[in-house]
């Protein structure tokens, strides 16, 4: 089975505008921009889905000069905003911006991508924090699969912040058996790692670094990686030679790309609820 990103997203898009219609209030999101080029692209399409839910969307682009301080001015006056529910920074930053001051300087109740340090404190203490979009998805992606967990080998390909980390953290809290493939990993012990397991998991950014030969029959591949060369979008997986073997894949583009957005979504609107809540205690 190939999975439909963007059909699943709907489903979520439809209970999400529900959700929306019944705060008080209007929620609003912002995704800071420096420059422009290929980001702004991601800008609009997260501008057009919060848009079609009902969240309002809050631009706040900067010029490619900007500096750290001129960025954490701009994160400070839309934190201030009494009806804000999310806070991203679209990410790469010019190179002489300091990343982490920029993300730890948002509040963590508007952290929605959840990349400060404020945000992992919560997270992996076990605290009721919100989950990072990507990891989110592939939970949900996972859930959507049908496989049963419990008793079968799953490796996670790759241990980066955004997905690795967090989604073998997630796993790992339901007792599950999780094999972690990172950089350190010899190339034979990945080998059988690969062609042992049920259930991938590959966040890594490097295409192809999953072709048909590492996998066993039947197995649950999810791609969680992406890479842009030459205007096109790559995952981890050899998609190809993977499909005639895998029993259930997501594609790149169209699998977790379009659920990672609409868990952004997600995270913004229960910020707004919680938003509610704490007005009215």
């Amino acid at each position: 089975m190939v999975f439909n990103g963007k059909e699943y997203s709907n489903n979520i898009i439809i209970n999400l505008k529900e959700k929306v219609s019944n705060l008080p209030f209007v929620p609003e999101f912002s995704d800071v921009l420096i420059g422009t080029g290929v980001s702004l692209r991601y800008v609009k399409m997260k501008q057009k889905i919060a848009e079609s839910i009902g969240i309002k969307f809050i631009e706040a682009n900067l010029t490619e000069d900007s500096t750290t301080d001129d960025i954490l001015t701009k994160i400070k006056e839309l934190s201030a905003r009494p009806n804000m529910c999310g806070i991203i920074v679209q990410l790469p930053l010019p190179t002489s911006v300091d990343i982490q001051a920029v993300l730890n300087s948002i509040p963590v109740n508007l952290d929605v991508d959840g990349l400060s340090s404020s945000y992992d404190g919560l997270f992996y203490s076990g605290e009721d924090a919100l989950i990072m979009p990507t990891a989110a998805a592939v939970m949900k992606i996972l859930k959507s699969s049908g496989v049963v967990l419990k008793d079968k080998n799953i490796a996670v390909v790759g241990q980066g912040k955004l997905v690795g980390k967090p989604v073998t953290y997630l796993l790992q809290k339901q007792n599950l058996d999780v094999d972690t493939i990172t950089i350190n990993t010899h190339p034979d012990d990945m080998k059988s790692i690969l062609e042992n397991a049920d259930v991938i998991i590959s966040a890594v950014g490097k295409p192809g670094i999953v072709t048909g030969e590492d996998i066993k029959d039947g197995a649950v591949v999810i791609d969680a990686g992406t890479l842009e060369v030459d205007g096109a979008i790559l995952g981890d997986v050899e998609f190809e030679s993977v499909s005639k073997k895998s029993s259930f894949i997501t594609p790149t583009p169209g699998g977790v790309g379009p659920v990672t957005v609409t868990c952004l979504m997600e995270n913004v609107v229960e910020s707004a609820i919680k938003k509610v809540q704490n007005n009215n205690n």
